[in-house]
């Protein structure tokens, strides 16, 4: 089945300035969309609006998955409706094991072990680590792909994904993109990938990138734009933004 994330004019104020200033972007299941920058044009702040962040404040617009709007709901529901973020840098939970975190999210907790056993075989995390407290004791590259195990049981419709390529060695990122990209016709999951460099894309093929810049997105094409940017830097595209 097919779904659609639609946001339309969203506004977004952080510590009271205005940093996403009516940004538009449409996408479907089955899409990789990267979203590209330079520092301070509003990709995470997007990234924590959608998933309903508190320290971030809508001031208008709308996020809809199927027709269904977002922003009235709590990021619990946000993510039961389908939405998921991978972090950056994701934390740690002490005192919670993996099984707990994802038993809580809504997994089927009869194949849970089975299918958390399956997800790490095939992201190369070694299983061991599934029992540690979640992310306690785990490396930059190890706590990344356990992110993808937790994707891979959860099963999103939409994977928004703030940096992932930070910090990962060459295997790690290429374990990672295989997996999103194998999500992307397993479950038809769309992913919607913010990054600055062009590494991630060269192994996770977008179907669209989109240019952030001054709080909106100012420029959108298919793979050759990553090339574009890579070589010309973001000059361009801030004059558009102006």
């Amino acid at each position: 089945m097919s779904s659609e994330l639609k946001i339309e004019g969203l506004r977004v104020e952080v510590a009271g300035k205005e940093v996403l200033k009516g940004l538009d972007l449409i996408m479907h299941s089955g899409e990789v969309h990267a979203i590209m920058g330079p520092n301070g044009s509003g990709k995470s702040t997007l990234a924590h609006a959608l998933t309903g962040h508190p320290g971030y404040r809508v001031l208008d617009g709308s996020v809809t998955i199927d027709g269904v709007e977002l922003l009235t709901m709590s990021p619990t529901d946000r993510a039961r409706e389908g939405l998921m973020l991978v972090l950056q840098q994701p934390f740690e939970i002490p005192g919670v094991r993996s099984f707990d975190l994802l038993k809580a999210a809504g997994a089927d907790s009869t194949t849970l072990r089975e299918r958390m056993l399956d997800e790490a075989r095939r992201i190369e995390l070694p299983p061991e680590l599934l029992d540690r407290f979640v992310n306690v004791d785990l490396s930059g590259g190890e706590r990344k792909r356990a992110e993808m195990v937790q994707l891979g049981v959860l099963r999103p419709k939409f994977a928004l994904l703030d940096e992932i390529d930070s910090g990962l060695d060459v295997d790690a990122l290429d374990a990672v993109a295989k997996r999103l990209t194998a999500a992307t016709t397993e479950w038809n999951c769309g992913v919607l990938a913010i990054t600055h460099f062009r590494r991630l894309l060269l192994e996770l093929t977008p179907t669209m990138i989109h240019v952030m810049s001054n709080g909106r997105v100012v420029a959108t094409g298919g793979p050759e734009l990553a090339v574009t940017l890579e070589r010309d830097g973001y000059e361009t595209f801030r004059d558009a933004s102006a």
